[in-house]
Protein backbone atom coordinates (compact mmCIF):
# COMPACT_ATOMS: atom_id res chain seq x y z
CA UNK A 1 0.00 0.00 0.00
CA UNK A 2 2.96 2.30 0.60
CA UNK A 3 3.74 2.21 -3.12
CA UNK A 4 0.20 3.36 -3.94
CA UNK A 5 0.46 6.22 -1.46
CA UNK A 6 3.74 7.21 -3.09
CA UNK A 7 2.02 7.15 -6.48
CA UNK A 8 -0.85 9.27 -5.19
CA UNK A 9 1.42 11.88 -3.60
CA UNK A 10 3.75 11.94 -6.60
CA UNK A 11 0.87 12.64 -8.98
CA UNK A 12 -1.20 15.03 -6.88
CA UNK A 13 1.53 16.90 -5.01
CA UNK A 14 4.29 16.50 -7.58
CA UNK A 15 2.17 17.93 -10.38
CA UNK A 16 1.20 20.97 -8.31
CA UNK A 17 4.81 21.56 -7.31
CA UNK A 18 5.87 21.35 -10.95
CA UNK A 19 3.30 23.91 -12.06
CA UNK A 20 4.03 26.16 -9.07
CA UNK A 21 7.71 26.21 -9.94
CA UNK A 22 6.84 26.84 -13.57
CA UNK A 23 4.69 29.83 -12.58
CA UNK A 24 7.52 31.34 -10.55
CA UNK A 25 9.98 30.83 -13.40
CA UNK A 26 7.49 32.39 -15.81
CA UNK A 27 7.04 35.52 -13.69
CA UNK A 28 10.79 36.01 -13.35
CA UNK A 29 11.38 35.38 -17.04
CA UNK A 30 8.58 37.74 -18.03
CA UNK A 31 9.87 40.47 -15.73
CA UNK A 32 13.44 40.13 -16.96
CA UNK A 33 12.38 40.18 -20.61
CA UNK A 34 9.94 43.06 -20.10
CA UNK A 35 12.67 45.22 -18.57
CA UNK A 36 15.01 44.37 -21.44
CA UNK A 37 12.28 45.16 -24.00
CA UNK A 38 10.60 48.03 -22.18
CA UNK A 39 11.07 50.28 -25.23
CA UNK A 40 9.14 47.78 -27.37
CA UNK A 41 6.34 47.66 -24.81
CA UNK A 42 6.07 51.45 -24.79
CA UNK A 43 6.30 51.90 -28.55
CA UNK A 44 4.25 48.89 -29.69
CA UNK A 45 1.82 48.23 -26.84
CA UNK A 46 1.59 51.76 -25.55
CA UNK A 47 2.48 50.63 -22.01
CA UNK A 48 4.09 53.54 -20.21
CA UNK A 49 4.31 51.96 -16.77
CA UNK A 50 6.03 48.61 -17.33
CA UNK A 51 6.62 48.16 -13.60
CA UNK A 52 2.88 48.25 -12.96
CA UNK A 53 2.31 45.39 -15.41
CA UNK A 54 4.98 43.33 -13.65
CA UNK A 55 3.49 44.10 -10.24
CA UNK A 56 0.07 42.97 -11.45
CA UNK A 57 1.45 39.69 -12.74
CA UNK A 58 3.33 39.04 -9.48
CA UNK A 59 0.24 39.78 -7.41
CA UNK A 60 -1.99 37.47 -9.43
CA UNK A 61 0.49 34.61 -9.53
CA UNK A 62 1.35 34.94 -5.84
CA UNK A 63 -2.31 34.78 -4.84
CA UNK A 64 -2.91 31.82 -7.16
CA UNK A 65 0.02 29.91 -5.68
CA UNK A 66 -1.20 30.59 -2.15
CA UNK A 67 -4.71 29.39 -3.03
CA UNK A 68 -3.35 26.23 -4.66
CA UNK A 69 -1.15 25.45 -1.68
CA UNK A 70 -3.98 26.05 0.77
CA UNK A 71 -6.46 23.93 -1.20
CA UNK A 72 -3.97 21.10 -1.61
CA UNK A 73 -3.04 21.27 2.08
CA UNK A 74 -6.68 21.02 3.16
CA UNK A 75 -7.30 18.13 0.76
CA UNK A 76 -4.33 16.11 2.02
CA UNK A 77 -5.19 16.89 5.65
CA UNK A 78 -8.80 15.80 5.13
CA UNK A 79 -7.72 12.58 3.43
CA UNK A 80 -4.86 11.52 5.68
CA UNK A 81 -6.48 12.59 8.96
CA UNK A 82 -9.45 10.37 8.19
CA UNK A 83 -12.02 13.19 7.92
CA UNK A 84 -13.10 12.15 4.41
CA UNK A 85 -13.25 8.50 5.46
CA UNK A 86 -15.43 9.40 8.45
CA UNK A 87 -17.81 11.30 6.15
CA UNK A 88 -18.04 8.34 3.77
CA UNK A 89 -18.67 5.88 6.62
CA UNK A 90 -21.31 8.18 8.09
CA UNK A 91 -23.07 8.39 4.72
CA UNK A 92 -23.11 4.60 4.36
CA UNK A 93 -24.80 4.36 7.77
CA UNK A 94 -27.60 6.78 6.90
CA UNK A 95 -29.62 4.15 5.10
CA UNK A 96 -29.66 6.23 1.92
CA UNK A 97 -29.21 4.52 -1.42
CA UNK A 98 -25.67 4.50 -2.85
CA UNK A 99 -26.86 7.03 -5.44
CA UNK A 100 -28.07 9.53 -2.85
CA UNK A 101 -24.98 8.94 -0.73
CA UNK A 102 -22.84 9.82 -3.74
CA UNK A 103 -24.82 12.96 -4.52
CA UNK A 104 -24.55 14.06 -0.88
CA UNK A 105 -20.78 13.44 -0.95
CA UNK A 106 -20.36 15.48 -4.15
CA UNK A 107 -22.47 18.33 -2.73
CA UNK A 108 -20.41 18.41 0.49
CA UNK A 109 -17.12 18.36 -1.44
CA UNK A 110 -18.27 21.14 -3.76
CA UNK A 111 -19.48 23.29 -0.87
CA UNK A 112 -16.16 22.80 0.93
CA UNK A 113 -14.25 23.87 -2.19
CA UNK A 114 -16.48 26.90 -2.70
CA UNK A 115 -16.11 28.03 0.92
CA UNK A 116 -12.36 27.52 0.85
CA UNK A 117 -12.11 29.77 -2.18
CA UNK A 118 -14.05 32.68 -0.65
CA UNK A 119 -11.13 34.58 0.96
CA UNK A 120 -9.00 34.25 -2.16
CA UNK A 121 -11.78 35.44 -4.46
CA UNK A 122 -12.49 38.37 -2.16
CA UNK A 123 -8.83 39.34 -2.01
CA UNK A 124 -8.44 38.99 -5.77
CA UNK A 125 -11.48 41.16 -6.47
CA UNK A 126 -11.28 43.85 -3.82
CA UNK A 127 -7.53 44.07 -3.26
CA UNK A 128 -5.58 42.97 -6.35
CA UNK A 129 -8.05 43.99 -9.07
CA UNK A 130 -8.97 47.12 -7.11
CA UNK A 131 -5.33 48.16 -6.75
CA UNK A 132 -4.84 48.04 -10.51
CA UNK A 133 -8.14 49.81 -11.35
CA UNK A 134 -9.85 46.76 -12.80
CA UNK A 135 -12.53 46.10 -10.22
CA UNK A 136 -15.97 47.66 -10.66
CA UNK A 137 -17.84 45.08 -8.59
CA UNK A 138 -19.69 46.06 -5.43
CA UNK A 139 -19.71 43.75 -2.38
CA UNK A 140 -23.44 43.20 -2.87
CA UNK A 141 -22.94 42.10 -6.47
CA UNK A 142 -20.08 39.82 -5.41
CA UNK A 143 -22.30 38.10 -2.84
CA UNK A 144 -25.07 37.70 -5.39
CA UNK A 145 -22.66 36.19 -7.92
CA UNK A 146 -21.20 33.88 -5.31
CA UNK A 147 -24.54 32.56 -4.12
CA UNK A 148 -25.95 32.19 -7.62
CA UNK A 149 -22.75 30.53 -8.84
CA UNK A 150 -22.85 28.10 -5.92
CA UNK A 151 -26.46 27.12 -6.60
CA UNK A 152 -25.78 26.61 -10.30
CA UNK A 153 -22.67 24.54 -9.54
CA UNK A 154 -24.59 22.34 -7.13
CA UNK A 155 -27.41 21.79 -9.63
CA UNK A 156 -25.18 21.08 -12.62
CA UNK A 157 -22.40 19.09 -10.94
CA UNK A 158 -24.83 17.31 -8.64
CA UNK A 159 -27.05 16.38 -11.57
CA UNK A 160 -24.16 15.05 -13.65
CA UNK A 161 -22.78 13.13 -10.66
CA UNK A 162 -26.21 11.58 -10.00
CA UNK A 163 -26.48 10.46 -13.63
CA UNK A 164 -22.97 8.96 -13.70
CA UNK A 165 -23.51 7.16 -10.39
CA UNK A 166 -26.79 5.77 -11.70
CA UNK A 167 -24.91 4.42 -14.70
CA UNK A 168 -22.35 2.84 -12.37
CA UNK A 169 -25.09 1.01 -10.51
CA UNK A 170 -27.26 0.02 -13.48
CA UNK A 171 -25.26 -0.04 -16.74
CA UNK A 172 -22.67 -2.70 -17.49
CA UNK A 173 -20.47 -0.43 -19.60
CA UNK A 174 -21.05 2.64 -17.48
CA UNK A 175 -17.89 4.51 -18.65
CA UNK A 176 -19.34 4.56 -22.18
CA UNK A 177 -22.68 5.85 -20.91
CA UNK A 178 -20.95 8.44 -18.74
CA UNK A 179 -18.81 9.56 -21.66
CA UNK A 180 -21.86 9.98 -23.90
CA UNK A 181 -23.64 11.97 -21.19
CA UNK A 182 -20.76 14.39 -20.61
CA UNK A 183 -20.10 14.91 -24.33
CA UNK A 184 -23.80 15.53 -24.95
CA UNK A 185 -23.93 17.93 -22.02
CA UNK A 186 -20.89 19.82 -23.33
CA UNK A 187 -22.55 20.28 -26.72
CA UNK A 188 -25.83 21.34 -25.09
CA UNK A 189 -23.98 23.94 -23.01
CA UNK A 190 -22.83 25.67 -26.20
CA UNK A 191 -26.48 26.62 -26.61
CA UNK A 192 -27.69 26.78 -23.01
CA UNK A 193 -24.84 28.78 -21.45
CA UNK A 194 -25.19 31.96 -23.58
CA UNK A 195 -28.99 31.80 -23.57
CA UNK A 196 -29.82 30.59 -20.05
CA UNK A 197 -26.85 30.87 -17.68
CA UNK A 198 -24.92 33.95 -18.83
CA UNK A 199 -28.01 36.26 -18.73
CA UNK A 200 -28.34 35.42 -15.03
CA UNK A 201 -25.08 37.32 -14.44
CA UNK A 202 -24.91 39.93 -17.21
CA UNK A 203 -27.19 41.98 -19.41
CA UNK A 204 -26.91 41.43 -23.16
CA UNK A 205 -28.12 44.32 -25.28
CA UNK A 206 -28.72 43.65 -28.99
CA UNK A 207 -26.53 45.81 -31.22
CA UNK A 208 -29.04 47.37 -33.64
CA UNK A 209 -29.21 50.39 -35.97
CA UNK A 210 -26.04 52.15 -34.90
CA UNK A 211 -22.56 52.92 -36.17
CA UNK A 212 -21.35 49.85 -34.27
CA UNK A 213 -23.94 47.67 -35.99
CA UNK A 214 -22.92 49.07 -39.37
CA UNK A 215 -19.32 48.20 -38.56
CA UNK A 216 -20.33 44.69 -37.49
CA UNK A 217 -22.36 44.17 -40.66
CA UNK A 218 -19.39 45.27 -42.75
CA UNK A 219 -17.29 42.52 -41.15
CA UNK A 220 -20.06 39.99 -41.77
CA UNK A 221 -20.26 41.01 -45.42
CA UNK A 222 -16.52 40.78 -45.99
CA UNK A 223 -16.33 37.45 -44.15
CA UNK A 224 -19.32 35.96 -45.95
CA UNK A 225 -21.09 35.41 -42.62
CA UNK A 226 -24.70 35.68 -41.47
CA UNK A 227 -25.63 36.22 -37.82
CA UNK A 228 -28.48 38.34 -36.52
CA UNK A 229 -27.60 37.89 -32.86
CA UNK A 230 -24.94 40.46 -31.98
CA UNK A 231 -24.85 41.62 -28.37
CA UNK A 232 -22.98 44.05 -26.18
CA UNK A 233 -22.41 42.70 -22.67
CA UNK A 234 -22.20 44.91 -19.57
CA UNK A 235 -18.82 43.51 -18.48
CA UNK A 236 -17.95 46.90 -16.93
CA UNK A 237 -20.32 46.17 -14.02
CA UNK A 238 -17.64 43.86 -12.67
CA UNK A 239 -14.31 44.50 -14.33
CA UNK A 240 -12.32 46.76 -16.60
CA UNK A 241 -10.97 43.81 -18.59
CA UNK A 242 -12.04 43.67 -22.23
CA UNK A 243 -12.79 40.82 -24.61
CA UNK A 244 -15.15 39.46 -27.27
CA UNK A 245 -16.32 35.97 -28.11
CA UNK A 246 -18.36 33.88 -30.51
CA UNK A 247 -20.47 31.00 -29.25
CA UNK A 248 -23.07 28.51 -30.45
CA UNK A 249 -23.75 26.90 -33.79
CA UNK A 250 -26.44 26.92 -36.44
CA UNK A 251 -29.30 29.27 -35.61
CA UNK A 252 -28.10 29.57 -32.02
CA UNK A 253 -24.78 31.24 -32.84
CA UNK A 254 -24.20 34.69 -31.40
CA UNK A 255 -21.45 37.31 -31.18
CA UNK A 256 -20.79 39.04 -27.85
CA UNK A 257 -18.72 42.22 -27.44
CA UNK A 258 -17.73 43.45 -23.99
CA UNK A 259 -18.80 47.05 -23.46
CA UNK A 260 -15.27 47.70 -22.18
CA UNK A 261 -13.91 46.60 -25.55
CA UNK A 262 -16.38 48.82 -27.43
CA UNK A 263 -15.40 51.81 -25.30
CA UNK A 264 -11.63 51.34 -25.45
CA UNK A 265 -11.04 50.42 -29.10
CA UNK A 266 -11.34 52.17 -32.43
CA UNK A 267 -13.98 50.90 -34.83
CA UNK A 268 -11.50 49.17 -37.17
CA UNK A 269 -9.91 47.43 -34.16
CA UNK A 270 -13.30 46.15 -32.99
CA UNK A 271 -13.96 44.91 -36.52
CA UNK A 272 -10.74 42.93 -36.70
CA UNK A 273 -11.31 41.38 -33.26
CA UNK A 274 -14.75 40.36 -34.47
CA UNK A 275 -13.25 38.92 -37.67
CA UNK A 276 -10.85 36.85 -35.57
CA UNK A 277 -13.74 35.42 -33.55
CA UNK A 278 -15.77 34.69 -36.69
CA UNK A 279 -12.83 32.76 -38.10
CA UNK A 280 -13.29 30.11 -35.42
CA UNK A 281 -16.72 29.42 -36.92
CA UNK A 282 -15.65 29.78 -40.56
CA UNK A 283 -12.73 27.39 -40.07
CA UNK A 284 -14.89 24.93 -38.06
CA UNK A 285 -12.73 25.25 -34.95
CA UNK A 286 -15.68 24.87 -32.60
CA UNK A 287 -16.70 21.37 -33.77
CA UNK A 288 -13.03 20.41 -33.84
CA UNK A 289 -12.67 21.44 -30.19
CA UNK A 290 -15.82 19.47 -29.36
CA UNK A 291 -14.32 16.41 -31.06
CA UNK A 292 -11.05 16.89 -29.15
CA UNK A 293 -12.95 17.18 -25.88
CA UNK A 294 -14.82 13.99 -26.73
CA UNK A 295 -11.51 12.16 -27.14
CA UNK A 296 -10.24 13.54 -23.82
CA UNK A 297 -13.44 12.52 -22.03
CA UNK A 298 -13.12 9.03 -23.53
CA UNK A 299 -9.65 8.68 -22.02
CA UNK A 300 -10.86 10.05 -18.69
CA UNK A 301 -13.81 7.68 -18.43
CA UNK A 302 -11.71 4.71 -19.52
CA UNK A 303 -9.26 5.53 -16.72
CA UNK A 304 -12.07 6.04 -14.20
CA UNK A 305 -13.65 2.74 -15.20
CA UNK A 306 -10.36 0.93 -14.66
CA UNK A 307 -9.49 2.61 -11.37
CA UNK A 308 -13.00 2.18 -9.90
CA UNK A 309 -12.51 -1.58 -10.20
CA UNK A 310 -9.20 -1.63 -8.30
CA UNK A 311 -9.45 -2.60 -4.59
CA UNK A 312 -6.38 -0.53 -3.71
CA UNK A 313 -8.20 2.67 -4.72
CA UNK A 314 -10.69 2.06 -1.89
CA UNK A 315 -8.09 0.70 0.54
CA UNK A 316 -5.86 3.75 0.06
CA UNK A 317 -7.90 5.77 2.56
CA UNK A 318 -10.00 3.00 4.08
CA UNK A 319 -13.17 3.62 2.09
CA UNK A 320 -15.89 0.94 2.23
CA UNK A 321 -15.96 -1.12 -0.98
CA UNK A 322 -19.67 -0.42 -1.44
CA UNK A 323 -19.03 3.36 -1.54
CA UNK A 324 -18.37 3.49 -5.27
CA UNK A 325 -18.50 7.30 -5.25
CA UNK A 326 -15.57 7.42 -2.82
CA UNK A 327 -13.44 5.27 -5.11
CA UNK A 328 -14.37 7.50 -8.04
CA UNK A 329 -13.34 10.52 -5.98
CA UNK A 330 -9.84 9.08 -5.56
CA UNK A 331 -9.78 8.10 -9.22
CA UNK A 332 -10.61 11.68 -10.26
CA UNK A 333 -7.77 12.96 -8.07
CA UNK A 334 -5.39 10.58 -9.85
CA UNK A 335 -6.60 11.35 -13.38
CA UNK A 336 -6.64 15.14 -12.94
CA UNK A 337 -2.85 15.59 -12.86
CA UNK A 338 -2.46 13.42 -15.97
CA UNK A 339 -4.82 15.76 -17.83
CA UNK A 340 -2.82 18.77 -16.65
CA UNK A 341 0.41 17.24 -17.86
CA UNK A 342 -1.12 16.43 -21.26
CA UNK A 343 -2.20 20.06 -21.83
CA UNK A 344 0.53 20.69 -24.48
CA UNK A 345 -1.30 18.34 -26.86
CA UNK A 346 -4.47 20.41 -26.73
CA UNK A 347 -2.55 23.69 -26.75
CA UNK A 348 -0.69 22.64 -29.88
CA UNK A 349 -3.95 22.37 -31.80
CA UNK A 350 -5.34 25.54 -30.25
CA UNK A 351 -2.26 27.52 -31.27
CA UNK A 352 -2.73 26.38 -34.87
CA UNK A 353 -6.38 27.44 -34.79
CA UNK A 354 -5.49 30.85 -33.36
CA UNK A 355 -2.97 31.44 -36.14
CA UNK A 356 -5.65 30.52 -38.67
CA UNK A 357 -8.01 33.00 -37.02
CA UNK A 358 -5.39 35.75 -37.08
CA UNK A 359 -4.73 35.04 -40.75
CA UNK A 360 -8.44 35.24 -41.55
CA UNK A 361 -8.78 38.51 -39.63
CA UNK A 362 -5.86 40.10 -41.48
CA UNK A 363 -7.13 38.92 -44.86
CA UNK A 364 -10.60 40.23 -44.03
CA UNK A 365 -9.87 43.56 -42.31
CA UNK A 366 -6.15 44.31 -42.70
CA UNK A 367 -2.89 43.90 -40.80
CA UNK A 368 -2.59 47.31 -39.11
CA UNK A 369 -5.96 47.15 -37.30
CA UNK A 370 -5.14 43.61 -36.13
CA UNK A 371 -1.74 44.62 -34.77
CA UNK A 372 -3.27 47.66 -33.05
CA UNK A 373 -6.07 45.55 -31.56
CA UNK A 374 -3.63 42.98 -30.17
CA UNK A 375 -1.52 45.74 -28.66
CA UNK A 376 -4.60 47.38 -27.12
CA UNK A 377 -5.86 44.10 -25.62
CA UNK A 378 -2.46 43.34 -24.11
CA UNK A 379 -2.09 46.84 -22.66
CA UNK A 380 -5.67 47.15 -21.39
CA UNK A 381 -5.56 43.76 -19.65
CA UNK A 382 -1.95 44.18 -18.38
CA UNK A 383 -0.99 40.89 -19.99
CA UNK A 384 2.46 39.39 -19.59
CA UNK A 385 3.65 39.53 -23.22
CA UNK A 386 6.76 37.42 -22.62
CA UNK A 387 5.86 33.99 -21.18
CA UNK A 388 8.60 31.47 -20.51
CA UNK A 389 8.66 28.93 -23.39
CA UNK A 390 7.98 25.95 -21.11
CA UNK A 391 5.18 27.78 -19.29
CA UNK A 392 3.72 28.72 -22.66
CA UNK A 393 3.76 25.06 -23.70
CA UNK A 394 1.59 24.01 -20.76
CA UNK A 395 -0.63 27.07 -20.25
CA UNK A 396 -1.02 29.11 -23.43
CA UNK A 397 -3.62 28.26 -26.04
CA UNK A 398 -2.84 31.55 -27.86
CA UNK A 399 0.57 32.53 -29.26
CA UNK A 400 2.34 35.26 -27.24
CA UNK A 401 1.40 38.82 -28.17
CA UNK A 402 4.82 39.75 -29.66
CA UNK A 403 4.70 36.68 -31.90
CA UNK A 404 1.13 37.45 -33.04
CA UNK A 405 1.94 41.10 -33.77
CA UNK A 406 5.06 40.13 -35.71
CA UNK A 407 3.08 37.55 -37.67
CA UNK A 408 0.31 39.94 -38.73
CA UNK A 409 2.80 42.69 -39.56
CA UNK A 410 4.71 40.30 -41.81
CA UNK A 411 1.43 39.39 -43.52
CA UNK A 412 0.76 43.08 -44.08
CA UNK A 413 4.23 43.64 -45.53
CA UNK A 414 3.85 40.69 -47.89
CA UNK A 415 0.47 41.99 -49.06
CA UNK A 416 1.96 45.44 -49.67
CA UNK A 417 4.89 44.17 -51.76
CA UNK A 418 4.42 44.93 -55.48
CA UNK A 419 4.04 41.88 -57.69
CA UNK A 420 5.85 41.36 -60.96
CA UNK A 421 2.69 42.20 -62.88
CA UNK A 422 1.75 45.22 -60.74
CA UNK A 423 4.67 47.45 -59.68
CA UNK A 424 4.36 49.55 -56.58
CA UNK A 425 3.82 52.80 -58.54
CA UNK A 426 0.73 51.42 -60.23
CA UNK A 427 2.17 51.60 -63.81
CA UNK A 428 1.83 48.61 -66.11
CA UNK A 429 4.85 46.38 -66.28
CA UNK A 430 6.91 46.38 -69.44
Amino acid sequence: MLAYHALFVALVVGTELFFAGLSIVNVRYGARTARARSDWMRETLGVEDVASVLDYQRARVGLSLLETATTLGFLLLALYSGVVTDVVVALTETGLSPLLQGVAFVVLALLAARLLGVPFDLYSTFVVEEAFDFNNQSPTLWVRDYLLGTVLSLVIVGGLAAAVLWFVENVQYWPVAGWALVVGFSVAMLVLKPRVIDPLFNEFTPVEESDLRDAVDEVFERAGFRCEQVYEMDASRRSGHSNAYFVGFGRTKRVVLYDTLVESMEVDEIQVVLAHELAHWKRKHIPKFVALAAVQFAVVFAALGYLAGQPWVFDLFGFPAEATYAGLFVAVLLVGPVLQLSAPLQNYLSLAYEREADTFAVETMGADPMANALAALAADNMTNPFPHPLYETFHHDHPPIPERIRYVQEMGEEAAEPTEETPGDGTPSA
